[in-house]
C-alpha cells in the first residue's frame, strides 16, 4: 500500500492545481518540477516559496488584478503577475528583488490608503490577508490618502465634516455574516467565488475605478439571490465579509476536521474553536466530497447544538399523559431495561424492536441493530433509510449486484449528458449541485425529469436542454418510453451489452420494451410528456457521450420505486454508461448516513453488508463474533411494527435519532401504533414529535460530540471526530451499550474504533477499513478490502459485481392512489434549501429566516378556480386526513399538481400521505397523494388537537432532590 500523508495544512497555493507533463524551472535558485499549465505562483508555493497575493486563491481561476504577485522572469520584459503566468521548460524566476519590493510596497500603499486602519479592533485581526501582506511587503507608512477630489470609502464624513457620499453602512441583513463595504478592496474574490464555486452569480462589481463596489443586485444580502453558502465569506481577504460568530467570539485558535451531519454529500469541515466554544465551521479544502465548498446548512446551521430546547438529562414516565420526570442515567436505563424485558416476558421475544437512524454514525447504527439481534433476540430492526431509499438497494442489487451508486462525485466533471430524475440537487444536495452546475456551464447537456420546474431547469447561466415535466406517479412509463426510443431507433450500445450483460435477457427485454405501448406517443396519455420532447431527450442521452443519471426520492418514494430504479439501470446498460468516469447510476442520498445505515444491517431481513438473515453461513459469522444465536426469520418493518402494536402483539420500541411521527406516512396510523405500545424509548437531541408517545427519553449527542464514521452517497466513509465533550455525558454509542448491558449483555467497547474493527471483521466490503486507514487516507469508498486496499471510487469497471448485468422487464403499474371528483389534484412533497428533513435541527437555527413555515405551491389556474390568493390559508385534504397551511401561487408546478415540504410539525404534512408503498421494499409513496384544496380559516381542528396534546406531553418535572 502506497504511503499517503493527509495534507492537514490548509495553505492556499494561489491557483488551482493542473495536470500535464512535467516542466522543470528554477525559482529563486531552487529547482522545481510541476505539471504543465501550472502558474508560477503555484510552482513557487510547491517549492515552499510564498509570493505575496491578494486576489488569488487556489479554488479560483487566476485573475491577475491585485498586482501584488509580480515577479521577474529571465529573458522576459516587465514584471508579469505570477498567478496568470504559466511555467515553461527552463524558466528562471526571481520572486524577490529591490524593484519587486518597491512595486509591491507601492501597490499595498494604494490599498491601505482607502482602508480603515482599525486593525486592533477589527474582527479579522489576526485572520486578515491584507494585514498579513502589508507585513510581508514591509509596509510601514502610507504617504498619501485617496485622490484629493474623492473622499475615502471608509470615512462616514468627508474632511469638511459633511456626510460622505462615498461611504456605505454595514449590511447586517444576513443572519450569519455581515458585509462592510468600507473595508472592501475590490479584489473580486467574492464575486468569482459566487460564480465559479457556487454558481449562483449573486454578486457583481458595479461602477468603475474608485467608484467600484461589490453589489448584490438588491437592497441587501437577505433580499438578494445569495444562498448563504459562505463561499464569498471564505474568499474575502479582509473583514468586508465576516461571520457574525467571529465578530462576537473572536478569531478561533484551534480546529478539528470532521464531517457534516446534514445531507448525503458528506462535506468535510474544520470545526474552528476557542477552547471548547465552536466559533465557525469552515469547509475543508481536502475534503474529497466537497473540495472546500459548503452550503448554508453545513456552513452555518450548527447552532442547534447549543439550543435551549436540547434535553440533557434522562427522563421517564409511566404513562404518556403524565409529565416527564428527570432522573439519573442509571435510573432511566434500569427503568427502560425492566420495561422491555417485562414486555418480552408478557408478549414474547418478538414483541419489541428498534429503529436506527440515518443521522447517526455507522458505529452507532451497527450497535442498535446488534441490540435487536444479540440482546432482544429478534430481527425487528428498521430504519428511515428504508423509508426513503430502499428501492435503490433492491433495484441496483438486482441489476448490478450492489446496493449503492456507481461513481464518486468527481466523476461529474467528465460527464457529457446529465440526467436528473426525481431529485433537486440545488436544494437538497447543494454542494454537489454547484459542481453539477459548473459542469453544465462548461457545456454538458442536461435532461430534467421532474413534475416541478426545479432551479436546474433554468437559472443563472444554465438551462435544461430537455425538461420532461411528467405527471407524478408515472416515472416507470417515462423511463420505459426513453428505453423504447433507444432500442427501436437502434441507439443501444450492442457491443457493450454483448460484453457486459446477459444477452438473452437483453433480447427478452428488447422485445418487451419495443412494444408500441411503451412509445412516447402511447405513454403521453399517462405521463403528460410531449412525445417529441421525450424522443429528443432519449437521443441526446444515447448519443451525447458520457451519460450519468442522478436520482433522488422522487424516484424511490413511489409504489413502483424499485421498478423505476431497475428501469434507470436498464437505461445505463443500454447506452454503455456504467463502469468508467463520467457515467453511472447515482442515487443522491437524503440524509448524511442513509448509505451507512443500510450498509450496517438496519433492515429486518439483512445483516450488515446486505446479506440475508436466512443464510446460515452469514449468521455463523455474526454468531461467532457476538457469541449468541441469531434468529433466521426476518423481523418487522416499521409499518408492520405499528400494525402489530395496534393488534396488541408489539409493545416496545427503542428509537434512536428518528422522528417517525413526523417523517413517516399516514401520521394517524403512526400515532395509533405508538399510543398502543407500553414502552417507547426515544433517544434524541430534542423532545421530538415521537416523544409525545414515549415513556423513556435518553439524551442524544450531536455530530460535534462524537467519534465515528458516516458513509455518503458515493460510498465514501468519512471520519467524524469529537469536537467537544458530549453535553449530556455520553455519546450515542455509549448510551446503546449501557442499555444493552442493563438488559443483560456484556459489551465492553471503549471507543468507536473498536466497533469499526468488528464491522471490518464481519462485513466483507468494510474488511480493509479502520481508523488508522482513514487517518492515513482521509477517506475511502467501499468496497475497501484486500482486493481494493485504497477503496473503490468507480464500481463495475471490468464487469458487474453480479457477473453479467441483468436487464429486467419494467412493467408500468399505476398507483392505487387515484384522483377523482373528491380529490382531483396530485400532491407531491420535497425539501427546500434552508431546511433539512423534519426540521428538528434547522428550525432551531437562523435558517428559519428563509423558511418559517411549510407552504403549498399551487398553480395560478388551480388557485383561481378555488378562489385562492397568495398567502391565503388553505385546507389540504386527502383520503387519509387533512391539514391547513398557506398557499403560494407558483408556475413551478403544472396545473393539477400541488407541492409542499415537511419541515414543520405545525403542518404535519404526512397526515395527508397514504400508506401505499413500494411493492418490493415497503418504501412509502410520499410523492403521489390525491388531494383537494380549498379555502380555510386557519389551522384545522386536528392540528389544534395535536398541538394541545404535544404541549401536554412536553411537561417536565425537575429531578428529585
Amino acid at each position: 500500500m502506497k504511503d499517503f500523508i493527509i495534507p492537514w495544512d490548509d495553505k492556499d497555493m494561489g491557483t488551482p492545481a493542473k495536470s500535464g507533463k512535467p516542466v522543470h524551472l528554477t525559482i529563486d535558485g531552487a529547482k522545481v518540477t510541476v505539471p504543465a499549465g501550472t502558474s508560477v505562483m503555484r510552482a513557487a508555493a510547491e517549492a515552499g516559496l510564498d509570493i505575496p497575493k491578494l486576489c488569488a486563491s487556489d479554488n479560483l481561476e487566476a485573475f491577475g488584478s491585485c498586482r501584488l504577485c509580480v515577479v521577474e522572469i529571465e529573458g522576459r520584459r516587465g514584471t508579469p503577475a505570477s498567478c496568470t503566468t504559466p511555467v515553461h521548460e527552463g524558466m528562471v524566476v526571481r520572486t524577490q528583488s529591490e524593484k519587486l519590493q518597491r512595486m509591491r510596497k507601492g501597490v499595498m500603499e494604494l490599498y491601505i490608503s482607502d482602508h480603515p486602519l482599525d486593525c486592533l479592533t477589527c474582527a479579522a485581526n489576526g485572520d486578515c490577508e491584507l494585514q498579513d501582506m502589508a507585513g510581508v511587503v514591509g509596509l510601514r507608512e502610507v504617504r498619501y490618502d485617496a485622490a484629493p477630489e474623492k473622499a475615502n470609502h471608509f470615512a462616514t464624513r468627508d474632511t469638511s465634516g459633511q456626510p460622505n457620499p462615498e461611504w456605505l453602512p454595514k449590511d447586517d441583513s444576513n443572519p450569519y455574516f455581515t458585509y462592510d463595504p468600507s473595508k472592501c478592496i475590490v479584489c473580486n474574490r467574492c464575486v468569482r467565488a459566487c460564480e465559479e464555486v457556487q454558481g449562483t452569480f449573486a454578486l457583481t462589481i458595479e461602477g468603475r475605478g474608485f467608484d467600484s463596489r461589490v453589489s448584490v443586485g438588491a437592497e441587501n444580502f437577505l433580499e438578494s439571490d445569495c444562498v448563504s453558502c459562505g463561499a464569498c465569506v471564505q474568499a474575502c481577504p479582509t473583514a468586508t465579509l465576516q461571520e457574525k460568530s467571529v465578530i462576537e467570539m473572536g478569531v478561533p485558535q484551534r480546529s478539528v476536521v470532521t464531517t457534516c451531519a446534514y445531507c448525503g454529500v458528506g462535506c468535510s469541515f474544520k470545526a474552528e474553536l476557542n477552547g471548547d466554544q465552536l466559533v465557525r465551521m469552515v469547509p475543508w479544502k481536502h475534503g474529497k466530497a466537497n473540495r472546500g465548498h459548503s452550503c448554508v446548512k453545513g456552513r452555518f446551521a450548527y447552532g442547534y447544538a447549543d439550543h435551549p430546547d436540547r434535553i440533557l438529562k434522562p427522563m421517564i414516565r409511566e404513562r404518556i399523559d403524565e409529565p416527564w420526570q428527570e432522573v439519573s442515567w442509571e435510573e432511566a436505563l434500569g427503568f427502560a431495561a425492566k420495561k422491555m424485558r417485562g414486555i418480552q416476558e408478557a408478549y414474547g421475544q418478538k414483541s419489541i424492536g428498534v429503529i436506527t437512524s440515518s443521522r447517526c454514525t455507522n458505529e452507532e447504527t451497527y450497535l442498535v441493530q446488534k441490540l435487536a439481534r444479540a440482546v432482544f433476540g429478534n430481527n425487528n430492526t428498521d430504519t428511515c433509510a428504508r423509508v426513503c431509499h430502499s428501492p435503490t438497494g433492491y433495484g441496483l442489487g438486482q441489476t448490478f449486484g450492489t446496493s449503492a451508486g456507481t461513481q464518486d462525485f468527481d466523476s461529474v466533471e467528465k460527464t457529457d449528458v446529465i440526467v436528473v430524475i426525481g431529485a433537486n440537487p440545488t436544494d437538497a444536495h447543494p454542494v454537489f449541485g454547484s459542481r453539477m452546475k459548473k459542469r453544465l456551464r462548461e457545456g454538458a447537456k442536461l435532461i430534467v425529469i421532474d413534475p416541478r420546474k426545479i432551479d436546474l431547469v433554468k437559472s443563472a447561466h444554465i438551462a435544461a436542454d430537455h425538461h420532461l415535466q411528467l405527471r407524478p406517479g408515472t416515472n416507470v412509463a417515462v423511463v420505459s418510453a426513453l428505453a423504447h426510443v433507444i432500442v427501436t431507433e437502434g441507439l443501444a450500445d450492442e457491443a457493450y451489452i454483448r460484453e457486459r450483460c446477459d444477452w438473452d435477457e437483453y433480447l427478452s427485454y428488447a422485445e418487451f420494451i419495443s412494444d408500441e405501448r411503451h412509445s412516447p406517443e402511447a405513454t403521453f396519455v399517462l405521463t403528460g410528456v410531449d412525445p417529441d420532447v421525450l424522443r429528443a431527450a432519449a437521443r441526446t442521452f444515447a448519443t451525447g457521450g458520457n451519460g450519468a443519471i442522478y436520482y433522488g426520492l422522487g424516484v424511490t418514494e413511489h409504489s413502483q420505486g424499485s421498478t423505476t430504479v431497475m428501469g434507470i439501470a436498464n437505461l445505463a446498460m443500454l447506452t454503455g454508461n456504467v463502469g468508467r468516469e463520467g457515467v453511472g447510476v447515482n442515487p443522491l442520498r437524503g440524509q448524511n448516513n442513509v448509505q451507512g445505515s443500510c450498509d450496517m444491517g438496519s433492515f429486518p431481513h439483512e445483516l450488515p453488508g446486505y446479506r440475508h438473515v436466512k443464510g446460515a453461513e452469514v449468521r455463523e459469522v455474526f454468531q461467532k463474533a457476538w457469541g449468541v444465536e441469531i434468529d433466521p426469520e426476518p423481523g418487522l418493518r416499521i409499518p408492520n411494527m405499528l400494525d402489530a402494536a395496534v393488534d396488541g402483539t408489539f409493545k416496545g420500541l427503542y428509537c434512536q435519532g428518528e422522528d417517525i411521527l413526523q417523517s413517516d406516512p399516514d401520521t394517524k396510523h403512526v400515532s395509533a401504533g405508538l399510543a398502543a405500545m407500553e414502552c417507547v424509548i426515544v433517544h434524541d437531541l430534542f423532545l421530538n414529535e415521537t416523544a409525545n408517545y414515549a415513556h423513556v427519553f435518553l439524551p442524544g449527542s450531536t455530530f460535534l460530540e462524537k467519534d465515528g464514521t458516516f458513509t455518503n452517497a458515493e460510498r465514501r466513509i468519512n471520519r467524524v471526530r469529537e469536537v467537544m465533550a458530549p453535553k449530556a455525558g455520553y455519546a450515542d454509542w455509549e448510551v446503546t451499550q449501557l442499555l444493552a448491558n442493563a438488559m443483560g449483555a456484556n459489551w465492553h467497547y471503549t471507543h468507536p474504533a473498536q466497533i469499526m474493527e468488528e464491522i471490518a471483521l464481519t462485513t466483507p466490503s468494510f474488511a480493509g477499513v479502520s481508523y488508522d486507514v482513514l487517518e492515513e487516507k482521509g477517506s475511502v469508498q467501499w468496497p475497501c478490502n484486500e482486493a481494493h486496499p485504497d477503496g473503490t471510487p468507480l464500481m463495475h469497471v471490468d464487469g458487474f459485481v453480479r457477473g453479467k448485468g441483468r436487464f429486467i422487464v419494467t412493467e408500468y403499474v399505476a398507483t392505487e392512489e387515484k384522483t377523482g371528483p373528491r380529490f382531483p389534484l396530485l400532491l407531491t412533497t420535497g425539501r427546500i434549501l434552508s431546511q433539512y428533513n423534519v426540521g428538528a435541527q434547522t428550525r432551531r437555527t437562523e435558517n428559519s429566516t428563509w423558511h418559517q413555515e411549510d407552504v403549498l405551491e399551487i398553480h395560478p389556474h388551480d388557485a383561481e378556480v378555488r378562489g385562492v390568493k397568495e398567502g391565503d390559508w388553505v385546507r389540504l385534504a386527502s383520503r387519509s386526513g387533512e391539514t391547513s397551511l398557506r398557499a403560494k401561487l407558483s408556475e413551478r408546478v403544472s396545473p393539477g399538481v400541488v407541492y409542499t415540504t415537511f419541515h414543520h410539525p405545525d403542518t404535519q404534512a404526512n397526515v395527508i400521505t397514504t400508506d401505499f408503498s413500494d411493492w418490493a421494499t415497503n418504501c412509502p409513496e410520499y410523492k403521489v397523494t390525491a388531494v383537494q384544496v380549498g379555502l380555510s380559516n386557519g389551522p384545522s381542528d386536528w392540528q389544534e388537537r395535536y398541538a394541545a396534546q404535544a404541549e401536554q406531553s412536553r411537561r417536565i418535572l425537575p429531578a428529585a432532590e
